[in-house]
């Protein structure tokens, strides 16, 4: 069941009007009622509490606006900075587990919100309801932080300043309070609730801590929280005993706890299925009216369309007569004579735009040509210098510039005999268009005369911005080429200069590679000296030895007894005298065998001391 203005006026006004007369004994003058009614921005909060009663709401485009000014909000930009940049509550950081939240926007809106007011004041942090208090406003104003934050922090400080004297429990004075308006407006349903042990913390609490955003609709909310800011603080008390008071039915058929717990649930399930039938209802007579306009207007739409196409097909076959029969007129009077003419013209003035443009081409190919000869020319050049300074090179380079003028002479010569034979054609074609331009001329008049005057001079003028444009093409290479040859001749300029460098660094080099070249041939032949030396005094040597132990060897066999030998001789039998007679034989046999063995071993000795001489030489080169 809703909860409207309209029901809960009569149980507030009392109330309402017993709180206003402590108000006047406080102080009785009126300049203090007057300046109490007055609102920031020009507003007067009794022409608006008129207006909220005459409506029953405040009107939704200036709803944000009138709150502000009803609550009187700092917004203090600073203050709230401040706040927020000590970050989120630790009390906050698992929001999401307690109350997942599809929107992630909502949700950090609302951990910010939560967190700001938790470092505003340390109780905040433990406070369990805090976030079904604040969620309707976060929802509410989430495009707006600073004055969510300023809403709820104003709501906490005004009507619920005496909500925490009691923490962490509930505020058992304010359900004291709500139960007291209760027995004095509806006993019997007070009886009811205390005869089934029913407190005022399940039926009164719960309201006040989600500020009634899960029994009402958000439209009913909104004019709910209309009525609260804009009346005094106890009218927000009144409202829960009002709400209970409606829904007075269904809690007396509750004889059971349990009961009572899901009462108010199913009650709220069923004014948002009304709700809902309601809004269906609304959008589907909303939709039927649309339709009916829609088709009254496509209506009169294609009525305006039938009277346009209608004048539109007139209007159109009096312009087709008209302009066949100009079109009539016309081709009767200037069709073949028109058009022979032109025809001639045109067909003169192509061929002389093509002679003009073959003329073009070729003056541009050969002004390319020259310039790749020349480019030639300076590439060869560079490569010629690149290679440094030889004969054969001067030679390629004189004969490659013989190859190129006579290359030169030879197109030169074929372009002047290609251009004398276009020019007889030419001579012969303006002989005969010329005979052909006197036959036709008498039959020209003076209007198309200036027409294919004017033709012909916007086709001179267009050659003439074409043959510009070329000039401008060739002169743009020529430019480019001038570049590139000082490019070329500084490139030569520094190579040569690094050249220079190079053969002075080679010279040096050369230099110092003849005198190492020198000290190690005149250590190799030092040593060479030394090593025949050495060989040929061993071989002596060697021949001297041997040369003193054969002539030992004669000495001690000539030395024996005459006598005793002739004895011996004439005792040998003969067969000692053979031996003996061989044995002579092999000593002369044996003698020059030595001395060629000594000439041998020389000769290896010397051909071993040229090849250790040889071998570092061979190394170092």
């Amino acid at each position: 069941m809703k909860v409207t203005s309209g029901r809960v006026q009569q149980p507030a006004k009392s109330r309402e009007s017993k709180i206003q007369t402590r108000i006047l004994k406080q102080d009785v003058t009126g300049n203090f009622e007057s300046k109490k009614n007055e609102l920031p921005d020009g507003l007067n909060k009794k022409r608006l509490q008129i207006l909220l009663k005459g409506y029953g709401e405040y009107p939704t485009k200036y709803r944000m606006f009138i709150w502000r000014s009803l609550l009187q909000l700092p917004e203090n930009h600073t203050a709230f900075s401040s706040l927020t940049d000590k970050g989120t509550h630790v009390a906050f950081l698992n929001l999401q587990k307690k109350y997942p939240i599809k929107s992630r926007k909502l949700l950090r809106v609302l951990q910010r919100t939560l967190s700001a007011l938790a470092h505003w004041s340390v109780i905040f942090s433990d406070t369990p309801y805090l976030p079904l208090l604040a969620f309707p406003f976060v929802k509410l104003f989430q495009n707006n932080q600073l004055i969510c934050f300023e809403v709820i922090a104003t709501l906490i400080m005004n009507w619920c300043q005496h909500w925490f004297e009691y923490f962490p429990n509930p505020p058992i004075n304010i359900l004291s309070m709500i139960e007291n308006v209760l027995a004095f407006h509806d006993k019997e349903l007070l009886q009811h609730f205390i005869d089934h042990d029913i407190t005022s913390q399940l039926y009164a609490w719960p309201l006040l801590e989600t500020v009634f955003s899960e029994v009402l609709t958000r439209e009913e909310w909104l004019k709910l929280f209309d009525n609260i800011f804009s009346n005094h603080p106890s009218f927000l008390l009144m409202t829960v005993v009002a709400y209970n008071i409606c829904s007075r039915v269904p809690l007396l058929n509750c004889n059971l706890k349990d009961d009572f717990e899901t009462v108010e649930d199913m009650q709220a399930e069923v004014d948002q299925q009304r709700v809902e039938d309601e809004a269906w209802y609304q959008k589907q007579e909303l939709l039927r009216k649309a339709e009916e306009t829609r088709r009254e207007m496509l209506l009169q739409e294609e009525e305006k369309m039938i009277q346009q196409r209608q004048r539109l097909a007139a209007a159109k076959r009096e312009l087709k007569i008209k302009e066949m029969h100009l079109q009539d007129a016309v081709r009767r009077r200037f069709l073949k004579l028109q058009q022979d003419q032109r025809e001639m013209e045109l067909r003169r003035l192509d061929d002389e735009i093509g002679r003009k443009i073959h003329m073009r081409d070729q003056e541009i190919a050969a002004t390319a040509k020259d310039l790749e000869m020349r480019q030639l020319e300076l590439e060869s050049q560079k490569r010629l210098y690149e290679k440094n300074l030889t004969q054969n090179q001067e030679a390629v380079a004189k004969e490659m510039r013989a190859d190129a003028d006579a290359y030169r002479r030879k197109v030169d010569l074929e372009e002047h005999m290609f251009h004398q034979l276009i020019e007889a054609g030419e001579m012969q074609s303006q002989k005969t268009q010329k005979v052909m331009e006197e036959n036709l001329a008498k039959a020209e008049q003076a209007c198309l005369n200036t027409d294919w005057q004017i033709q012909s001079l916007h086709k001179q003028k267009c050659d003439d911005l074409q043959r510009n444009e070329c000039y401008q093409e060739v002169a743009k290479l020529l430019r480019e080429n001038r570049r590139k040859e000082i490019e070329l001749l500084h490139a030569m300029v520094e190579e040569e200069a690094k050249k220079w460098k190079e053969a002075e660094g080679k010279e040096f080099d050369l230099r110092s590679a003849k005198k190492a070249s020198a000290l190690s041939d005149a250590s190799r032949k030092w040593f060479l000296k030394q090593e025949i030396n050495a060989a040929v005094e061993h071989a002596d040597n060697l021949c001297h030895k041997e040369k003193s132990r054969f002539h030992n060897e004669q000495e001690d066999s000539s030395c024996l007894p005459r006598t005793s030998q002739l004895n011996d001789t004439s005792e040998m039998d003969p067969s000692a005298q053979i031996s003996l007679n061989r044995r002579a034989v092999e000593w002369d046999t044996s003698g020059p065998n030595l001395i060629e063995k000594v000439r041998n071993l020389r000769q290896r000795l010397t051909a071993q001391a040229r090849h250790r001489c040889q071998t570092p030489h061979l190394l170092a080169t």
